[in-house]
């Protein structure tokens, strides 16, 4: 049987749009769009065969299965001509159990996906292939789009090049000045694309980029787009078959802009309706006190919403005020018995240091979600026999100035409790002995 999905209105409106379509928002109300899929197509196959299929195709070498993506094409893009899809084998990353984290915080069965272990390190990848596979599919089909373009605090930039230039798509990218890592800044330099460095923040970048591609010629990268949600769902896809088909008790993940958290939602729903699960986790979205619009709106029980100018935070790629998700966000939270939670600068730094000290390397987002972590352990709402993922959003190599920074303790607004700076001896092997005794003692 033939599977199909389209774009459909996020607010219900009657419009219905091909997935060639150069579409953001509906032309009826302005609200986003949502990949809609036909359910019942997909009900032809058993849950049970659903788990086999995906099994049998998991990280295996045959085109484009091998993509952790790719592997769930069906749920994904399931018209899409293969000779198409631009992948690195994104997805499939480790689902690795922080036995000893999980222990120093009473929660045991706790596991961390390791979504920046991809190919331009973060979890922007699994979105990304979709999105400009889609565009590659609208160029063989005659449409004129010349290039692809996003606003970024750094890896959506990074991905978005990288994707382009594998498919021989130019890509443009808008930086806040100043306000991404050098490693991140780099990404796009290296893979050929046109970076415009804007002295304004992202929500500024975000504003731009949507009136550059107004006319449709240049195509729109951002997670308003609902293909990248498509890409980034099958995370919730993955953690499930990585625990046997059996969903955790809690998911956390940071939020800035909101597609992600919206992502997972749409990944577990699609095993709920399809049988492949018969239980949901409680989402968890982590956000930097100084950039908390979505935590604002939960404290005051969702009864209103409003944008705030971010204030600075470590956490750059979440430092956002007007995220576009915010209304899929909430819906989604709402759906899955949610919480928001927030993390001070120093509550983040030290929490990804305490990740680190038991073999990670955490991005600061990552310390975000390990700060809400700790927090709902204290509250009592995550308790020693949950069963608990948080999701890594990104490599720390990218971030390796802010860490070094961290540990010679010159952040502002961090206290440094588990900092570990280099000890200076002479090059006397009788001193460095004495050292040694004296720090293993």
């Amino acid at each position: 049987m033939a599977y199909h999905a389209w774009f459909s209105c996020f607010d219900g409106c009657d419009v219905r749009y091909d997935l060639t379509d150069v579409v953001y928002r509906c032309e009826t109300c302005g609200g986003l769009l949502d990949v809609v899929h036909d359910q019942e197509a997909l009900t032809n196959r058993s849950g049970a065969d659903w788990r086999e299929l995906f099994e049998n195709r998991w990280m295996r070498q045959e085109w484009p299965y091998g993509s952790g993506v790719w592997g769930k094409l069906e749920w994904v893009y399931p018209a899409i001509n293969p000779e198409n899809i631009v992948s690195f084998a994104e997805g499939g990353t480790n689902l690795m159990w922080a036995e000893h984290l999980g222990t120093q915080l009473g929660v045991p069965q706790l596991w961390v996906k390791m979504c920046g272990n991809t190919h331009t390190g973060s979890f922007k990848d699994l979105g990304m292939t979709v999105l400009v596979s889609a565009v590659r599919q609208m160029i063989a089909e005659g449409k004129p789009v010349r290039a692809v373009a996003c606003a970024s605090t750094g890896d959506t930039s990074a991905a978005v090049s990288a994707y382009c230039a594998a498919a021989g798509i130019p890509s443009l990218v808008f930086l806040p000045r100043g306000r991404i890592s050098p490693a991140q800044l780099v990404q796009p330099m290296a893979n050929g694309a046109i970076v415009i460095s804007l002295d304004t923040d992202f929500d500024g970048c975000m504003r731009i980029v949507q009136e550059v591609t107004e006319d449709g010629s240049i195509y729109l990268a951002n997670s308003m787009n609902s293909l990248r949600i498509e890409g980034q769902k099958t995370i919730s896809v993955e953690i499930t078959q990585q625990l046997g088909w059996d969903p955790p008790d809690f998911v956390i993940v940071p939020g800035g802009n909101l597609g992600n958290i919206y992502a997972l939602a749409q990944g577990f729903d699609m095993m709920l309706s399809l049988g492949l699960i018969d239980e949901r986790p409680r989402l968890v979205c982590a956000q930097a006190q100084n950039a908390n619009p979505l935590y604002t709106a939960f404290r005051k029980g969702w009864a209103s919403y409003e944008p705030q100018a971010a204030k600075p935070t470590l956490a750059s790629a979440i430092q956002i005020g007007a995220p576009v998700s915010i209304h899929r966000a909430i819906r989604a939270l709402k759906a899955y018995d949610g919480i928001v939670e927030q993390a001070t600068e120093d509550e983040l730094m030290n929490a990804a240091a305490r990740a680190d000290r038991t073999g990670m390397f955490c991005c600061p987002h990552t310390g975000v979600a390990l700060a809400a972590l700790e927090k709902l352990v204290t509250k009592g709402t995550i308790t020693e026999e949950h069963r608990v993922v948080v999701v890594s959003t990104a490599h720390g190599l990218k971030f390796s100035g802010t860490k070094a920074a961290y540990h010679a303790d010159l952040l502002d607004e961090v206290s440094a409790r588990h900092q570990n700076r280099p000890v200076e001896t002479a090059a006397d092997v009788d001193t460095v002995r004495r050292t040694l005794d004296t720090l293993l003692a």
